[in-house]
């Protein structure tokens, strides 16, 4: 008999083998759930995804590994987009922070840092998120109470007073007003002798999932998108190493979305983007390597590692063979996580540390780049400092003690892990020539489609937790009392002092300068020119946020949402 005869022979009788073994498995199966009357019992994952009790090589019958694993750093990049991911350097640990006054949050910036923190990320007010200043009279009552108040430059030079912003990496978490807190960032940077070309960082900057899901929109959709293009213009040329978007699956998520949907959606966002900027004239590879994008991390473990698997796979594949992208850092899908603050509950605050611990492992195992983790009292409030120093070592005990980070991708090719991120991309590539069908993303918003789908979903897993299907523990199962546990009060002392420095810095500033450039950047406006270079003027001379929005507000006018059902 030659070798390769016996080889076959050899390979037909393992396969025969492997059918005689499952045989018996499913037998057994069948018979021990009977037993434990969990016979036709449905498992599902969070998102619905029937979950079937064993996968075997069976669920990856035309699986290549080539095609559909691969390499770390080689391309589709499933398994991560650098060759030694962790084990060259670790995730950027970047708790989220922001209260109170400029020097409120900056007092925690240098506490979080000297814990081990190795990024900032600012939460600004709710003011100042939906382009108005702290002395609004929608304000009231808001001030500091969710996040940083910043009204003028004033305030972000004391915002990062004694950080030098040559050696730190910092994201805003801000969208209709992104391109002017990015100005005052850009002008901070000056102010301390920093080139704008070394300053390195994040902007969100994704107005397209502010209308889908968030909601803090200002602008119309397509003056919107012109004014994030306008950033993404400027800072290939000004600012090269600032990512100037991070495109965002979080708040999708949080809305209620399941995860095959905060994938797609995020992904076709993604292209709605790059669509936008090309027709502006860019290249492709001048600003594409500074697209990011942000991710929630929820509950179902195994299905949020297949969902980053998938992310990068089929990002790659857009970036190189829809658009034409020669740069391989433009087929990069880099991308930072939140564990999910939806998840967390007011009941049994403590378990909310577990669900954070599940939720961050889970983005580790699956390749991000910097990670938040929430704090247990978030339901309650803004995170004391013992909360958020336990949510910071939540991460640094799994970089440092746990040993995932020893290999790259340990999950990949576990017959669940590659068949969940199969069935991912499948599902998401629906949904996005679904979308392209539509006439693109933001024809679809002014259609309802993503707002409709992700309703459709949050009403769907609400009834499951009612109907105990989906148990919350502590919610719906397992309740018990809790002790009250300590949150973080802001003092209304706060609203006064803002509304002090911001009358102080109002009453000597060059008032004509500010009435100039704003009368500039309006002028601009109507023009259709580049806006960033305008608005870095009105911030110069401590134009308030909400006078530079007021200005483009004359010429782009106020969206509101239409019903839909």
């Amino acid at each position: 008999m030659g070798s390769s005869r016996k080889e076959n022979f050899k390979n037909a009788e393992k396969a025969r083998a492997f059918h005689r073994g499952l045989k018996k498995w499913e037998k057994d199966y069948q018979k021990e759930s009977k037993l434990c009357g969990r016979e036709g019992k449905t498992f599902t994952s969070i998102s619905g995804r029937v979950i079937k009790a064993l996968y075997t090589p069976q669920d990856l019958k035309n699986f290549d590994y080539l095609r559909d694993l691969g390499f770390p750093g080689q391309y589709p990049f499933t398994r991560g987009i650098h060759p030694t991911m962790y084990r060259g350097r670790l995730w950027t640990m970047r708790q989220f922070s922001g209260f109170g006054t400029a020097e409120d949050t900056n007092r925690r910036y240098k506490y979080l840092l000297s814990q081990g923190q190795t990024g900032l990320s600012v939460a600004f007010h709710l003011p100042t998120l939906m382009g108005i200043d702290s002395d609004h009279p929608m304000a009231k009552g808001e001030v500091g109470k969710c996040g940083v108040a910043v009204d003028t430059l004033a305030d972000m030079e004391i915002l990062f007073d004694g950080i030098p912003l040559d050696k730190v990496t910092t994201s805003m978490t801000i969208n209709p007003p992104a391109a002017i807190l990015w100005a005052m960032y850009i002008a901070v940077a000056e102010k301390q002798g920093v080139s704008p070309k070394i300053i390195s960082g994040t902007i969100q900057n994704d107005i397209l999932k502010e209308y889908i899901a968030q909601k803090t929109f200002v602008f119309p959709p397509r003056p919107s998108m012109k004014l994030v293009i306008d950033t993404f213009e400027y800072g290939a040329k000004e600012v090269p190493r600032w990512n100037t978007i991070s495109i965002s699956g979080y708040h999708i998520r949080e809305a209620g979305a399941t995860a095959v949907q905060e994938l797609a959606f995020t992904l076709r966002d993604g292209i709605e983007y790059v669509e936008w900027a090309l027709k502006r004239g860019l290249k492709i590879d001048d600003f594409a390597p500074r697209l990011s994008f942000f991710f929630n991390a929820h509950n179902d473990f195994f299905e949020e590692i297949a969902k980053f698997r998938a992310a990068r796979k089929i990002w790659a594949e857009v970036m190189r063979e829809r658009f034409g992208a020669k740069n391989e850092r433009s087929w990069w899908l880099r991308f930072h996580t939140q564990t999910s603050g939806v998840s967390l509950v007011a009941q049994q605050p403590y378990n909310n540390i577990i669900r954070v611990t599940i939720q961050a492992l889970a983005a580790v195992l699956g390749g991000t780049q910097s990670l938040h983790t929430n704090s247990l009292d978030e339901t309650y409030a803004l995170p004391t400092e013992k909360a958020v120093t336990i949510a910071l070592r939540t991460q640094q005990i799994i970089a440092f003690e746990s040993g995932v980070a020893n290999t790259i991708d340990p999950l990949g090719g576990s017959y669940y892990v590659e068949k969940l991120t199969q069935d991912m991309e499948r599902e998401a590539k629906a949904y996005i020539k679904k979308i392209d069908e539509l006439g693109g993303m933001v024809k679809a918003i002014e259609l309802g489609f993503p707002q409709k789908e992700i309703a459709d979903s949050a009403y769907r897993y609400q009834q499951e937790v009612e109907r105990k299907e989906k148990i919350i523990v502590g919610v719906n199962a397992f309740e018990m009392e809790h002790e009250p546990i300590p949150i973080l009060e802001v003092d209304p002392a706060v609203e006064r002092h803002q509304l002090n420095r911001l009358r102080e810095v109002k009453k000597t500033r060059n008032k004509r300068l500010v009435k100039r450039t704003l009368s500039d950047l309006k002028k601009a406006a109507q023009d259709e020119v580049n806006l960033m270079p305008f608005i870095l003027n009105c911030v110069r001379a401590y134009a308030t946020v909400g006078e530079i929005m007021d200005a483009l507000k004359e010429v782009y006018g106020v969206y509101e949402e239409p019903i839909t059902y």
